[in-house]
């Protein structure tokens, strides 16, 4: 499917995103190889509480990933940490601004990682430079900030969000529940542990239409025997506030800290 870019506004999530551009909707692709990460929340971190703010980890010169860190962490024990992956023709930026405000609100921290190339490395060819930055990224953020290792999640829109599903489903035994927003498939790879998933999807999407997508990958999940929430709204390629809040009251069920 060629790939079709378009700016998209709803409330606080802004920016240049597109569609799959490497395979078809529904169908899965890539070579499927070195899907694994190997970073591990410790319980020792050797840093203390980073100050509240969004920092760029200082692993790359260019496209270095984004740590947000809430105004106020949860005090005394382990914060919850989601990887959050922006769209094809995006950034860490825009990956942040899918959960930002409501991160803030419930005490998230956020990671996001900005893909090597146009999109990310699975959407094309196979695991490969992305993921290795990921695990960097996991690596540092691990080894600075007690994340509690029964809250670490990845979400992602369009793009973003069929590369978190093909991480999630491949690393469920780190990443414990996966959000895809308007996916449009799920990238070869090899599975493991069983990660709840959210998936999102807009009824008017022309760029990832429904039907083709989600309409494919949600009964495969499930008939895999994966518990997947599913919601479609009534609107295009986007991610409306609702779903969002939605998201994030899945990620998070105790509620606002």
């Amino acid at each position: 499917m060629p790939t079709r870019r378009r700016f998209l506004v709803t409330g606080a999530v802004t920016g240049l995103l597109a569609g799959c551009a490497a395979a078809a909707p529904g169908a899965s692709g890539g070579r499927g190889s070195g899907a694994a990460l190997t970073a591990r929340p410790t319980a020792t971190p050797g840093a203390s509480l980073p100050v509240p703010g969004t920092r760029p980890l200082g692993l790359v010169a260019e496209g270095d990933p984004l740590l947000h860190v809430p105004p106020a962490l949860p005090a005394g024990r382990p914060a919850p940490l989601v990887i959050t992956l922006h769209g094809a023709g995006g950034d860490a930026v825009a990956g942040l601004a899918l959960l930002r405000a409501l991160a803030d609100e419930r005490g998230l921290l956020l990671l996001a990682p900005s893909s090597r190339g146009p999109t990310w490395d699975a959407i094309r060819n196979g695991y490969g430079p992305d993921l290795e930055l990921l695990d960097r990224a996991l690596d540092r953020v691990f080894s600075t900030v007690r994340v509690d290792a029964e809250q670490v999640a990845v979400a992602g829109f369009s793009d973003g969000a069929s590369y978190a599903l093909g991480v999630g489903l491949a690393n469920g035994a780190l990443l414990r529940r996966v959000v895809a927003f308007s996916p449009g498939f799920v990238p070869r790879g090899p599975r493991a542990g069983r990660p709840a998933v959210f998936v999102s999807h807009g009824v008017a999407d022309e760029v990832l239409p429904v039907a083709r997508t989600s309409g494919r990958i949600v009964p495969a999940l499930r008939d895999d025997g994966y518990d997947v929430t599913y919601r479609e709204f009534a609107g295009p390629h986007t991610v409306p506030p609702e779903v969002a809040r939605e998201a994030v009251d899945w990620l998070d069920p105790d509620g606002p800290r």
